[in-house]
């Protein structure tokens, strides 16, 4: 197996950085091929602009449009083309970052923005009445998977059902269902530690053994439900789920996982 690592930390010596290690050293010794992208080490871009495009880029911007003619045309920065020949070459995609201000921190941000080009994350496929594009569940990276492995600085009730910062499933939906799944990834369950700015030895034991044993189970492990664009469940070109299909007593994002 294959499997990229994308990491964002500024801090080599932090919790994540020891999950990115403990992530590597594992897999590495359970025979797998492993890549990192180190956002910070590399000084990763973080912003989207006209230098990405080159020659493609237009006046006034779009880059939507711009993004996909560089792709097309082949005068897409090398880091972002980079980027791209690493996901296309992996089977698994980790990321693993701090969960800051309820979402991933800027640089990883940026990382997707430039990285997750139209005609190659978006904007494929076909464009009708019947159907919408070739994403959720469909698209570019279809038969890859994905995994989140997140740190967060509250405590788990805080993220509980009845938690003041909501459930950390609805937290994470727009990364795993907007970001990961749009175009065609299967997207893992989570791996989340909570109370991070207050990790023992002693917690770090527990957290370690548990880390190993969902990274050699990223094969075997259930991608979370979530339910395709184009196989029937939702009404079109609305794109609503169909009357009769919602689970009793489930609203929000949770409409949208079988």
């Amino acid at each position: 197996m294959k499997t990229l690592i994308v990491y964002a930390h500024p801090e080599p010596r932090s919790l994540n950085g020891s999950l990115k290690d403990l992530a590597v050293a594992t897999l590495e010794k359970a025979g797998h091929q492993v890549r990192v992208s180190d956002l910070y080490a590399m000084n990763w871009k973080a912003v989207a602009d006209a230098a990405d495009f080159g020659p493609s880029a237009s006046s006034p911007l779009n880059v939507g449009a711009d993004s996909g003619r560089a792709f097309d045309t082949g005068t897409l920065t090398p880091d972002i083309v980079a980027e791209q020949e690493k996901l296309l070459w992996a089977d698994v995609v980790i990321f693993q970052f701090p969960l800051w201000w309820y979402t991933m921190p800027a640089i990883l941000k940026g990382w997707v923005d430039r990285v997750f080009t139209a005609h190659f994350a978006h904007g494929i496929g076909e464009f009708s009445d019947v159907k919408y594009g070739d994403r959720f569940g469909e698209g570019t990276l279809a038969g890859r998977r994905a995994l989140l492995s997140v740190t967060v600085g509250g405590p788990e009730s805080h993220y509980a059902e009845r938690g003041i910062n909501g459930p950390i499933d609805d937290v994470l939906f727009p990364i795993n269902h907007g970001i990961l799944y749009f175009p065609g990834m299967e997207v893992l369950p989570p791996f989340v530690v909570h109370g991070a700015g207050r990790i023992t030895d002693e917690d770090y034991s527990v957290i370690a053994k548990a880390w190993e044993q969902r990274l050699l189970t990223l094969e075997s492990t259930e991608p979370i439900a979530f339910r395709p664009q184009n196989l029937g469940d939702y009404e079109m070109p609305s794109l609503t789920l169909k009357k009769g299909l919602e689970p009793e007593g489930r609203t929000g994002f949770g409409l949208h996982v079988r």
